[in-house]
């Protein structure tokens, strides 16, 4: 923990940096290992030193501070102050005095010693230690050994015997260790890599902050462990002082600890480059030319310093990116004010944006000026012409800073419209306090009102947390039927998303309808009708697309809550849904640059994750993939819900990137989605998780992930099973997983309603897995007729994939039955399949292993033993492997009865009588 130790837990994303650590120590004897503060190399030697300690080694161990650098021969004492007495009892008696006076009198003048006798005895301790077994001396923070023991040590090291290792940490802000090595040239250094976003996802959820907080907290602390959980404690306690309640677009707070170590990081640049850092930390788009024409002629020069202190990183066109966010905010908040005053000022002459100079000049003064409050707010309004609504709100609550209070109501009309701003660019810190400006304010109701709303709609997915604002807007509303209609609106989304209620979601629209209608908003009308429709489709009302084709019918003007809430949107939702897959791509390609030129961040991610889903299905994995990332980047950069991001990536790496990613993807969606309460998307992640599981063979976990997506359906009264096409994979988890039964119920209950709806690609996919029962219970004929003519209908509907997954099946009951040819002919078409669509973890699964592949080792035992299910072939392989009925009965997730029972039936199909002949059985077969 960082508040206990002052250390950030290591133990994440560095289990491969250990191992190059150990292989460098192995190949070389000595390592370098080097980061800047806070990377995490103390955690990292200590888990190196605590293995090595674990062996029987003889672990010495140096950690100089700060202060220690100054006092000759100071580590050299502490050194040694640590060396077992019974490695000096051999020692000359000059030797053993002059480790004496070192121990005594370290800070004692050195002209009476003898160095030569230290120097030796130095080499005989190490010696003497090294005789009874391996040593490894570590030396943590050796920047800060001073140069007589670096002298000292030095020396030593070079004439003791190999048994004698050697690990050193050093800060190091850039790119070579800085001060005199310990050792000679050809020694490895091993460089602290940043932690990934996903990384400090794991980390945070290590210390119980919230998910959802991890990419902006990657972003903020630039993959640094320490400054990452620093910030994240900062924030969940200032979260909790306001409300109880941490919010993914709060601001990070670059306070306390850290802060701390933000100025750490800092103190690596010179004084000269950090005031020009400074300038680059007011600036918007800070370049080399830019800070030059403000001010500072020697900007390459001193940003070359600090680059090579790891604080920035300059382009090759001459812009500056600080490598962690809470740099920036670190250096103005440092700052006094006349320092920023002046920096903006120097800004504002030196940009050629006029927008920007308008911010700059705004910033460089703190007192009212009417004239600058309008400048200031038509720059506002040519940013929401370009779609920059979060600069637009920045601006907007600027230029009520600068009002006069002379001009109450110009002061208000500029909070009302910074906090709509807000609202549409999800930045939910910025609403709030535009929103509580406004409400400190004779405002009328109606302002209150879209102040309101303005903190509803920047709130993303987090809508659970806003009864009380839902409350006052339908009150202030009251007598105006538009207002209403608004609110009304809002509350629609909630049920659904927050609830999961879509018929209290359906009634919300439906009066939200009726009062647009009443109050001319035709608008908030359409919208209000794409409610009903959605709802209609989930509860699987036949009249939905007739609603839908009355909203589309209605004139479509920008909207502007948003287009995920326009007609056109959800034409495109019901297309995928569908499988009309081309007519989905081409309406969403027509939308996106739409969307792109509205400013709103959301309706961008929504637009690509409906791409990503379409290309996934169409089967072409790589252009998914590049939207999926693009929609994670946007979440991060814009501060959305991170849930459906996370969602989104797990659906693309699934299909197109790793199985272990995918993941690590839906567990964190998961997480996040139950943070905020978000009943669509911890489906929609539980799902993903569940197809993971599947495909990895982890039946029995794929069974009870999936059966908590049956069960959060079944309480969104959710009917179409064509929206999240769970049903067919908990069926064949169930089949794998020895449960056919009732597997066989839930796949006649699903056909039932998916015929009576039409939903042909949801039958196929049922289909694949009665196929499966079928195979389970003995009937393999009928199984390999069903499959066949599966993957022909897989074809038709353009899903290939699906068709790829239902030869893998094929390839499956085909090996069962022992009909080698025909296994390998499914098993090689499946591959086809999936190598054309870009699907790496499933090419994976459809690889013929070659003989003697390790990696096919478990396929291979699996098909020897042609005659078992998938669940007994899983259980054979456990048990041959020397588990117990009770260890066998925890990794399955079964019952010791169950495994006892099936283990029977396996020793009857193999004739076998023990587990000596079961495991030779599943070698020979």
């Amino acid at each position: 923990m960082v508040a206990a130790t002052g250390h950030a837990d290591t133990g994440v994303g560095h289990g491969e940096l250990i191992k190059a650590v150990d292989r460098a120590l192995t190949t070389h004897g000595r390592a370098l290992l080097t980061g800047p503060a806070g990377a995490g190399k103390t955690e990292v030697v200590r888990a190196v030193a605590d293995a090595a300690g674990s062996r029987g080694e003889s672990v010495l161990r140096l950690a100089p501070e700060a202060a220690d650098q100054w006092i000759p021969e100071a580590s050299a004492a502490a050194l040694l102050a640590s060396v077992p007495a019974a490695a000096l009892e051999e020692l000359s008696g000059p030797q053993r005095t002059a480790i004496a006076l070192l121990r005594r009198e370290a800070d004692a003048p050195r002209a009476g010693r003898d160095h030569v006798a230290l120097r030796l005895a130095v080499v005989e301790v190490l010696r003497t230690l090294a005789v009874r077994q391996p040593v490894l001396l570590v030396i943590d923070n050796a920047q800060w050994l001073d140069a007589e023991s670096t002298d000292l040590l030095r020396f030593a090291l070079r004439l003791t015997p190999s048994r004698v290792r050697v690990l050193a940490a050093e800060r190091v802000q850039g790119g070579a260790p800085v001060g005199e090595p310990l050792w000679g040239p050809g020694v490895p250094a091993v460089r602290v890599p940043p932690l990934g976003a996903d990384e400090v996802a794991e980390l945070l959820l290590r210390h119980g902050l919230p998910a959802r907080l991890a990419g902006r907290i990657h972003q903020a602390s630039g993959g640094n462990p320490r400054l990452a959980l620093a910030l994240g404690h900062s924030l969940a306690e200032a979260a909790e002082a306001r409300d109880g309640n941490a919010h993914h677009a709060d601001p990070l707070p670059i306070s306390g600890q850290a802060r701390e170590v933000a100025r750490r990081l800092l103190a690596a640049a010179p004084a000269q480059a950090r005031r020009t850092l400074l300038l680059a930390a007011l600036a918007s788009r800070p370049t080399i030319p830019l800070l030059r024409r403000a001010g500072r002629p020697d900007a390459e020069a001193e940003l070359a310093e600090a680059e090579r202190a790891a604080l920035v990183r300059v382009g090759e066109d001459g812009t500056v990116e600080f490598t962690a966010g809470a740099l920036p905010a670190a250096l103005a908040a440092d700052a006094g004010w006349p320092e920023r005053a002046a920096g903006h000022a120097a800004l504002a002459s030196a940009v050629d944006d006029p927008v920007q100079a308008v911010r700059h000049r705004a910033l460089a003064v703190d007192t009212p000026d009417q004239w600058l409050a309008a400048e200031i707010t038509e720059a506002a309004a040519v940013c929401r012409g370009r779609g920059q609504r979060a600069l637009a709100a920045e601006l907007g609550l600027l230029a009520a800073e600068r009002t006069p209070a002379s001009l109450p109501g110009e002061e208000l009309a500029r909070l009302v419209t910074a906090a709509e701003d807000a609202g549409w660019a999800g930045r939910a810190d910025l609403a709030r306090r535009a929103t509580r400006a406004v409400l400190a304010r004779d405002a009328s109701p109606a302002d209150r009102v879209r102040a309101r709303l303005a903190v509803i709609d920047a709130a993303g997915q987090a809508l659970g947390a806003l009864d009380e604002t839902f409350a006052y807007a339908m009150d202030e509303a009251a007598g105006d039927p538009a207002l209403q209609a608004a609110v009304q609106l809002r509350v629609a989304w909630k049920h659904n998303l927050s609830d999961g209620d879509p018929v209290r979601s359906r009634d919300a629209a439906a009066a939200a309808g009726a009062l647009a209608a009443l109050g001319g908003d035709q608008t908030a009308e359409a919208m209000a009708l794409t409610v009903r429709a959605r709802m209609g489709r989930i509860l699987g009302d036949a009249g939905a697309e007739e609603i839908l084709a009355e909203a589309l019918a209605l004139p479509a003007p920008e909207v502007p809550l948003g287009m995920r809430n326009a007609p056109q949107y959800l034409a495109v939702r019901h297309a995928l849904f569908d499988d009309r897959l081309d007519d989905a791509r081409r309406q969403l390609m027509v939308l996106l640059p739409a969307v792109r030129r509205t400013g709103s961040a959301e309706d961008v991610f929504e637009v690509l994750r409906s791409l990503t889903e379409v290309e996934l299905r169409s089967g072409r994995c790589e252009s998914a993939s590049a939207h999926a990332r693009r929609a994670l980047e946007l979440t991060i950069e814009a501060g959305l819900s991170p849930g459906p991001a996370w969602y989104v990536a797990a659906t693309a790496e699934t299909m197109g990137g790793s199985f272990a990613r995918a993941e690590g993807y839906a567990r964190r969606g998961v997480q996040a989605s139950q943070e905020e309460h978000d009943q669509v998307f911890l489906s929609r992640s539980l799902h993903a998780l569940g197809l993971v599981e599947l495909a990895t063979g982890e039946a029995a976990k794929a069974v009870a992930t999936l059966r908590r997506v049956a069960e959060l359906e079944a309480a969104q009264q959710v009917v179409d099973p064509s929206i999240l096409r769970w049903h067919g994979e908990l069926a064949e988890a169930l089949i794998a997983a020895d449960a056919p039964g009732e597997a066989a119920e839930l796949i006649e209950s699903v056909r039932a309603v998916a015929v009576g709806l039409g939903r042909t690609g949801v039958v196929a996919a049922l289909d694949r897995a009665d196929a499966l029962r079928l195979s389970a219970q003995g009937d393999a004929e009928a199984a390999v007729r069903l499959l066949e003519d599966t993957a022909h209908r897989f074809e038709a509907l353009g899903l290939p994939l699906e068709r790829g997954r239902t030869l893998l099946a094929l390839a499956r009951v085909e090996r069962r039955r022992r009909r080698r040819a025909p296994a390998r002919a499914a098993l090689r078409a499946a591959a086809e399949v999936f190598e054309r669509a870009g699907a790496g973890p499933w090419s994976e699964l459809a690889r013929e292993p070659a003989p003697g592949d390790g990696a096919g080792s478990r396929t291979s035992a699996a098909t020897a033993a042609g005659s078992l299910t998938d669940a007994e072939t899983r259980l054979a392989l456990l048990v041959s492997q020397g588990a117990s009925n009770q260890e066998a009965a925890a990794k399955l997730f079964l019952s010791v009865k169950t495994v006892e029972a099936r283990l029977t039936r396996i020793y009857q199909k193999l004739d076998v009588r023990s587990r000596a002949q079961l495991a030779t059985a599943l070698r020979t077969r």
